[in-house]
């Protein structure tokens, strides 16, 4: 598992380390990263990168999820995250998660990247769909998955509570049959 990256052409992705963990604590400490993830506190607690990272190792260890890391090629700058997590076996499907640094929004950077991932989790994990969340107040999001060939399959409302506002989100997923039907998964772009 440490020798899998996944690239792109212009960012790679490797296995979350513990080399990770200040880049992600300065990164997921900002406010504007917490607002509208669903997970994410804020304040980001002291330490909490290195729990996380911790957490996410032992998880990618019995095969519960995996965890990679978006850098960029040419610099290696952190760039963010992108999760397969909760993967269910019995049913060969899991969540799919991300986030990226402020300072590369409005790139396509995450969209470069979940091209990456929908190929490892279909062609190497063996999954048949993959589901993710949003919070309806952040459109972006909706619009990175469907371009990416995911389907709206609704709204959930009042499903989390942030900042002690009850939020509707919205519940997306693409199955294995969806992504070998994009022209770009056949490409290998």
């Amino acid at each position: 598992m440490e020798s899998l990256v996944l690239k792109s052409s212009r960012l790679y992705l490797h296995p979350i380390r513990p080399s990770d963990s200040q880049a992600i604590q300065k990164s997921a400490g900002k406010r504007e990263i917490a607002d509208t993830m669903i997970s994410i506190p804020y304040p980001y607690p002291p330490g909490e990168a290195e729990r996380y990272v911790h957490r996410k190792r032992i998880e990618q260890k019995k095969s519960l999820s995996v965890t990679f890391v978006i850098r960029e090629k040419l610099e290696s700058h952190f760039c963010g995250v992108v999760e397969i997590r909760e993967i269910d076996r019995e049913h060969y499907q899991a969540e799919l998660s991300f986030w990226l640094d402020l300072k590369v929004w409005g790139r396509g950077y995450m969209s470069e990247s979940i091209h990456s991932v929908l190929r490892y989790a279909f062609e190497d994990l063996g999954l048949n769909r993959l589901y993710a969340y949003h919070m309806v107040r952040n459109p972006a999001t909706g619009r990175v998955l469907e371009k990416n060939g995911f389907s709206r399959e609704g709204i959930l409302r009042q499903r989390v509570k942030k900042w002690g506002k009850f939020e509707d989100v919205a519940l997306w997923a693409i199955l294995s049959q969806d992504w070998f039907e994009l022209p770009f998964a056949l490409s290998g772009k």
